[in-house]
């Protein structure tokens, strides 16, 4: 099985490959042959899940050793065949090399954001650019191009099915990208430059984890914390308590620039502290993240001068569904200053609330800041509809919400089922396993559930996989979901908010994209499309979340058992177009500094100490400069952009959740929740993986072009 793959939500530096943890680390031993090594063969559980009872940080790095060199020797076999080039002897023979490298690197990738130690990093600081290399080595190997360059030229001869053809032109298109045609001088150029980007993009992912831990608030009494529930004071507690501070309360950082958090907290000064806080990560210190930028941009920038394109963008955005830069900037700019106005209403709402109460308070007013937003939009939000958090959480229970909701729509929808397998250990007691089974009752695959945050955890939510369905390999599919829910004191309940319920949709509409995969060839399977395609399942499957039906099956008091009220019912629908001017604004804000970072050539470039300038002046010129508002992401912290695999591609949520968002419109045109149209987008979408281009794909579902106007009516951005 090669390498040249993109994993949708982790994407771990050069493969974006999955990752996994194992059971005690203290525990590690010497592995003194690969005979020894869990890697050395599948493993032998269900769906070949792996045994990570039996891996140790040991065995990381000799697994990765010998499993390069084992791809290396099957490519060079490949490559120097005496026979004739053949789509069997050459492109099948490709896509099933690498098997040891792919398991060792889907366990390790995945559990070094999900579950990482200071060996981990270690072994991650010192492989990725050896991975880097590795890729470098195959893809740069002109034997092997000059025989899937010869199969390419014939390909119109060769009589192939549309999904071997599909794979030739892909793995074609593939080393064309990496660089096949340079000489000799300008890949090593590129070998160098692939290898420098893979080690730096691994540092500055581990500032950013250090930096999000480190950032933590630390706060004395329980008193500062007015306006958070007694669940959320007890879990500062024992999050402060994990870290050896009993008695006080720790604030942990999230991935974004405004902190949930701060949305209840009454204390106008610890909101500021959490902001500024937040908004200083990797930019001083040890965990400095700006001197990497620098060089990443620059050299991100003359990779894609050596490649024959003006910049990264238009490099990265010729393979993905928009496929220019121009096609990106005309819908952001299209979007954009709808959202600002929307903003700006919202703002001067804000405002005169401000305002009102001071003059009620006799004291003096302020001018609305970012660390207010939230905490007065909540407050407006319950005066116009009635409810706040606190009042809307006991009826998202965890439990109900992922079984009376996200598996319900599944059933309701694809008739699958699932059945939780505590016998199948995963790498920590409280990331579950669920098997998952296909209408017709056979086995589709494996559903891990990663949801509680932690130290050693990436922040953010995301899905990977570790296993890739194939019917060339006879694999099924093993993914996982990862959130990051605050883990309650011992007894309490997990109650969500509305907006994580969303994100557990989201998360799993990427899980049912790996798990409904009914492909050949497993670098066409599920999740290997472009990020702006790759999010159009997740962010499609948020729209249960929201329905009526749906919300009524799930949404149960977690003490009484009650559904909640049809008025409450009523108030959470309205209020989710409540404060989409904030969150589409700060969301474009990155969207549109992705670009400016990847639309400059090298010499465009700032060096570190204007890092922070450049990106000041690239809000401004675009006009995303609205102080209140901040962008979601600043790049010091921007995981995605920097180490996630969507450089030049941030603005794919977008695009995705236009192409969700008329799929939302086609459901309600034909009627809804149904076996039969959930059957129909599973045939046309999601298991068909990269077997044709997305457009094309789309365009056979849909029947037509992309519109924005279900976007807009969705998220309340009508102009006004």
């Amino acid at each position: 099985m090669r390498y040249f793959s993109l994993c949708i939500a982790s994407m771990a530096a050069v493969f974006s490959l999955s990752h996994t943890a194992w059971a005690d680390p203290q525990a590690a031993k010497p592995v003194s042959t690969m005979k020894d090594s869990p890697f050395a063969a599948p493993s032998t559980l269900p769906f070949e899940l792996p045994q990570f009872k039996d891996i140790h940080d040991t065995d990381y790095m000799p697994a990765f050793t010998a499993g390069m060199t084992q791809q290396l020797r099957e490519v060079k076999t490949i490559a120097h065949n005496p026979a004739a080039p053949t789509f069997e002897n050459t492109i099948v023979a490709f896509e099933r090399s690498g098997a040891l490298l792919t398991r060792v690197s889907k366990v390790f990738f995945n559990l070094s954001q999900s579950n990482t130690d200071p060996a981990m990093e270690k072994v991650e600081q010192e492989i990725t650019p050896k991975l880097a290399a590795h890729q470098d080595a195959i893809g740069l190997d002109p034997v092997l191009f000059k025989r899937i360059d010869a199969l390419y030229q014939r390909r119109d001869e060769l009589n192939l099915d549309p999904e071997s053809l599909q794979l030739l032109k892909r793995d074609y298109i593939g080393m064309v990208r990496g660089g096949a045609k340079l000489n000799d001088a300008d890949k090593g150029k590129l070998r160098q430059m692939n290898q420098q980007l893979a080690s730096l993009s691994t540092t500055y992912r581990l500032n950013v984890l250090k930096a999000n831990a480190d950032g933590g608030i630390v706060v004395d009494t329980a008193q500062e914390l007015d306006g958070l529930t007694p669940v959320q004071i007890g879990a500062a507690a024992e999050a402060a308590k994990a870290r050896g501070l009993t008695g006080k309360y720790l604030l942990a950082l999230e991935n974004t620039t405004v902190q949930p958090i701060s949305y209840s907290l009454t204390n106008r000064a610890l909101r500021e502290r959490i902001f500024r806080s937040s908004i200083a990560r990797s930019t001083s210190g040890p965990t400095n993240n700006l001197d990497i930028i620098a060089q990443m941009i620059r050299l991100r920038a003359e990779r894609a001068r050596l490649l024959g394109y003006p910049t990264h963008a238009a490099y990265v955005l010729e393979d993905d569904t928009a496929a220019t830069p121009e096609a990106v900037n005309r819908i952001l700019g299209e979007i954009a200053p709808v959202a600002v106005a929307a903003a700006k209403r919202e703002a001067a709402d804000i405002q005169q609330l401000i305002d009102q109460q001071a003059s009620t308070a006799h004291t003096a007013s302020f001018t609305l800041q970012p660390w207010d937003w939230e905490f007065y939009a909540n407050q407006i939000r319950q005066a116009r509809f009635a409810f706040d958090d606190a009042t809307v959480k006991p009826y998202f229970e965890l439990e109900h919400v992922l079984k009376d909701g996200v598996f319900y729509v599944a059933h309701e929808l694809y008739g699958v089922t699932f059945k939780e397998r505590p016998d199948l250990q995963s790498y920590r007691d409280d990331v579950r396993v669920f098997e998952v089974f296909d209408a017709n009752g056979s086995p589709l695959g494996l559903f891990l559930a990663d949801y509680f945050a932690r130290d050693n955890k990436q922040g953010g939510a995301w899905m990977d996989t570790f296993v890739d369905q194939s019917l060339l390999l006879g694999d099924k599919a093993v993914v996982v979901n990862n959130l990051n829910l605050s883990k309650p004191a011992k007894g309490e309940p997990v109650l969500l908010s509305f907006d994580e319920v969303t994100t557990m949709f989201h998360e799993f509409g990427h899980g049912l994209h790996g798990l409904f995969s009914h492909v050949r060839y497993p670098s066409l399977s599920g999740i290997m499309v472009p990020p702006d395609f790759g999010e159009y399942p997740s962010q499609y499957n948020e729209m249960w979340a929201r329905e009526p039906a749906v919300l009524a099956h799930y949404a149960r008091h977690y003490k009484t058992g009650e559904p909640m009220p049809k008025a409450l019912f009523d108030q959470v629908l309205a209020a989710q177009k409540f404060n989409d001017g904030f969150k589409t604004t700060s969301y474009l804000a990155a969207a549109m500094l992705d670009q400016s970072w990847h639309q400059i050539g090298p010499d465009q470039a700032p060096p570190a100490d204007q890092v922070m300038a450049f990106e000041t002046n690239a809000l401004k010129q675009v006009g995303m400069d609205f102080a209140p508002v901040p962008v979601r992401y600043h790049s010091a912290y921007f995981l995605h952009i920097f180490t996630g695999g969507y450089e030049a591609g941030y603005y794919s949520y977008l695009w995705s959740e236009v192409l969700a968002r008329d799929t939302g419109e086609w459901f309600h045109t034909h009627g809804g929740i149904s076996r039969a149209n959930g059957d129909y987008l599973r045939a046309k979408i999601l298991s068909r993986g990269r077997t044709e281009e997305p457009k094309d794909l789309f365009q056979e579902f849909y029947g037509k072009q992309p519109e924005v106007g279900p976007y807009l009516e969705y998220h309340g951005l009508t102009a006004q």
